[in-house]
């Protein structure tokens, strides 16, 4: 036999994915631990920049109510340091509520990771059982064709990411700049007017702050994990309605509790791309979310008073239209071995239902 023959019956591509998964993982691991420290390393100095941003308030309240027996040149400075410090605070807010996104991310790229790499094991088992081995031209282009998309998937996610960044954040801290070069101009030119300036730059920091916060819980809220599936919603359904005008109802059938941490992960994104398509879509008035639990199930309904449409003609198409939301949906529910069911008309509204088995307890 030869070498190239030997070589084309031991080709097996689940052992070369499983390969690049498990250093991904190791990778991704070494980078979650160095977020990690960074973390910490962060809240103490959060910590200290918000002890020096009090005192200097407590400083600015004496200057204020003894402005006469400080010169000009003690005000401005007192002032500069005032701002500084106050900087600093909104500084560290801002990248340790980066970081926090940062590292929810990568314990979700762990978490589906390790996933994937159970997966391959799986599969590597059943083709060795039952002999279903493919060929290694098929195996090659089984594997090209899978490696193919998911690359579309996570390209198509970073094109996404990376638009709300310029569009939301990124332009928010460019403004920033201007009006801190204005500022820098006012202080020696007017500074009485540096005031009003100085409350309207502190204006422009929170809502570039509050730009960031949302992206970073676009990507995974921490109360996700903290608080659990339930609180986390409550809180994104009634934000979501105040942001697009929507009348909203979340509604709880059964006793409150706790998911395994996958599921909820699940549920979560099907419940936000199902609103997603709501907003973007259906032209609705109304959204209705209600979960019911039950000891060995757990079902979602997403409901709207939209536009609706044709169910079966849309799916027919989801490949050719790359309606990868709609994909994603279905697809993550099958992942926990759930099934997914869209039912609408047009006219008449639309409602997802989601149901995953929970197994034993």
């Amino acid at each position: 036999m030869s070498a190239t023959r030997a070589a084309e019956e031991t080709f097996d591509p689940f052992a070369l994915v499983q390969q690049s998964v498990t250093a991904r993982i190791q990778t991704v691991e070494a980078d979650l631990e160095s977020a990690d420290q960074r973390a910490r390393d962060l809240e103490s100095s959060l910590e200290q920049a918000r002890e020096r941003a009090e005192e200097a308030r407590t400083i600015e309240k004496h200057l204020l109510n003894n402005l006469k027996q400080f010169s000009p040149a003690e005000v401005r400075t007192t002032f500069g340091n005032i701002l500084e410090s106050q900087l600093s605070v909104e500084r560290a807010q801002i990248e340790y509520q980066t970081l926090v996104g940062r590292r929810a991310e990568l314990k979700e790229q762990v978490q589906f990771l390790r996933s994937a790499n159970q997966i391959l094991m799986d599969l590597q088992r059943m083709y060795g059982e039952d002999g279903a081995h493919v060929t290694p031209a098929e195996g090659d282009r089984q594997f090209r064709d899978a490696s193919r998309q998911v690359f579309q998937i996570i390209e198509e996610e970073r094109m996404r990411i990376a638009r709300d960044m310029h569009d939301g954040p990124a332009q928010s801290m460019a403004n920033l700049v201007l009006q801190a070069e204005i500022l820098e101009r006012l202080l020696d030119r007017n500074p009485k007017q540096l005031v009003s300036e100085l409350a309207e730059f502190k204006n422009s920091v929170r809502n570039a702050l509050e730009e960031t916060r949302q992206l970073i819980f676009d990507l995974r809220p921490m109360t996700l994990d903290d608080l659990g599936l339930i609180p986390t919603l409550r809180k994104f359904i009634k934000e979501y309605g105040d942001r697009y005008g929507l009348s909203t109802r979340f509604n709880v059938v059964g006793q409150e509790r706790r998911l395994p941490g996958n599921i909820e992960g699940v549920l979560f994104r099907i419940i936000q791309e199902a609103l997603t398509n709501v907003h973007k879509h259906a032209r609705a008035k109304m959204a209705e979310v209600t979960m019911s639990l039950q000891p060995t199930r757990v079902a979602v309904v997403v409901k709207d008073d939209g536009q609706g449409f044709d169910v079966a003609r849309t799916e027919a198409n989801l490949h050719k239209n790359k309606n990868l939301g709609l994909l994603s949906m279905r697809e993550r529910a099958e992942l926990e071995k759930g099934a997914l069911e869209i039912r609408s008309q047009p006219g008449r509204g639309t409602e997802v239902k989601v149901e995953i088995p929970l197994g034993k307890r």
